[in-house]
């Protein structure tokens, strides 16, 4: 089904909805996918298309009725497996206070363990809320991490969204991109073996250096949705760009990913070597209709619980938006609503071969890894197999030539 046809189908579940219960729809999931069938429009022949595309594990969990050591137990196990398959990396989030991503309030603590069972694959924070977190204590956690992993530890950088997390900084959320630019400075300084200097006991002012440092300088990313001065802003400061599929279509990336390249050109950046990494769910089969029979309940469950998510956010914001305003037939009109946008376009859900073509035009688009989210609620043993059918996705790149070498 083509990206059109799509948003002709959904749209038509939404229109008995009165304004402001269609603006919370409009908030929460936009239904922005591009056509399935052609390349997006602004895609440049050398963006991503001449690079070779990384393929990497993603994990988010949303289930909320789970044993927490379930999920651990299932990250190690892929984290195994990928690290034995060659697949490029693995992802984990930092998520506090609610049971959207529960399992994930210390990324850091969990990579840790990820890099006592593994060899070579990279570990990766998406993403480090730095305006929450004091740069002295992340610079050491995370020096201690590139010990532990012999140097494989990188991470995106957010400023944060909800509200609610800054119990741990309340006086950060309204300035929290400055704060981040702030702690990011701080950072690079201390982990170049520079120090800084604090407030101490008796009114004193302390110059501070932290151990063990990163033998080299880590990967950094700035974790971004479709906001084009958020991709602008990780240009002008060098970094890379973690992003999604949750609220943007592949012609939106494709536009912003030319506006990062632009910054990082006009602030004198090397383009060539700048990783722009998009999550998005994935479950791979042998047989396409099996995978996308498959994921329809998990993704459902996933759904609600981020609108739960949202809806908090909504509360806390003045976004003329009134969550208790909203039915229970307009929750599941919205869930049925995203749920065919992401499996029709948002997901890369299928056999190696069907997604083929949607992984072809990621990486016209500038996408140079895909972040590969697989615990959405599916069985252990799925999600296993769709690592394996990863790493055949990532062996048939390799021999087209799209892939990393």
């Amino acid at each position: 089904m083509s990206g059109n046809n799509s948003a002709t189908t959904t749209t038509s579940a939404l229109d008995g909805l009165d304004p402001s219960r269609r603006a919370l729809i409009e908030h929460a999931l936009r239904n922005r996918a591009g056509s399935a069938g052609s390349p997006p429009a602004g895609a440049q022949e050398g963006a991503g298309g001449g690079r070779g595309l990384k393929i990497s594990v993603f994990f988010f969990s949303a289930d909320v009725e789970d044993d927490p050591r379930d999920k651990h137990a299932l990250v190690l196990d892929c984290a195994e497996l990928a690290d034995e398959l060659g697949l490029h990396a693995i992802w984990v989030p930092e998520r506090h206070f609610d049971p959207f991503g529960a399992p994930y309030p210390s990324p850091g603590l969990l990579l840790a363990a990820v890099a006592a069972r593994t060899k070579r694959i990279a570990l990766r924070s998406g993403s480090v809320v730095l305006p929450l977190r004091d740069p002295l204590l992340v610079a050491e956690e995370w020096g201690v991490l590139d010990s532990l992993s012999n140097g494989r530890m990188g991470m995106s950088l957010a400023s944060g969204w909800h509200a609610d997390d800054f119990v741990l900084n309340p006086d950060g959320f309204d300035s929290r991109k400055t704060v981040l630019e702030e702690r990011l400075a701080d950072l690079r300084t201390l982990w170049s073996g520079g120090s800084v200097r604090r407030p101490g006991p008796g009114d004193r002012v302390v110059e501070v250096r932290t151990y063990p440092r990163p033998r080299h300088a880590p990967p950094i990313w700035l974790t971004s949705a479709k906001n084009p001065s958020t991709w602008q802003a990780a240009g002008r400061l060098g970094l890379h760009v973690l992003t999604a599929m949750l609220e943007q279509s592949l012609d939106e990336i494709a536009r912003n990913a030319e506006s990062y390249r632009a910054a990082l050109n006009q602030s004198g950046q090397s383009i060539e070597d700048r990783e722009v990494t998009c999550m998005l769910h994935t479950h791979l089969a042998a047989d396409a209709a099996e995978a996308r029979s498959r994921v329809r309940e998990p993704l459902r469950r996933y759904l609600s619980a981020h609108l739960n998510l949202f809806e908090k956010f909504a509360a806390s914001q003045n976004i003329g938006v009134r969550p208790e305003d909203v039915s229970d037939a307009d929750r599941q009109a919205l869930v049925e609503h995203g749920l065919r946008r992401y499996i029709d376009n948002s997901g890369l859900f299928g056999s190696v071969e069907s997604c083929q073509p949607v992984v072809d035009r990621l990486r016209a688009a500038g996408v140079t890894e895909l972040g590969c989210l697989v615990d959405f609620g599916l069985p252990r043993e799925q999600v296993l197999d769709s690592v394996r059918e990863l790493a055949r996705l990532n062996a048939s790149l390799r021999d087209r030539g799209a892939g990393d070498p």
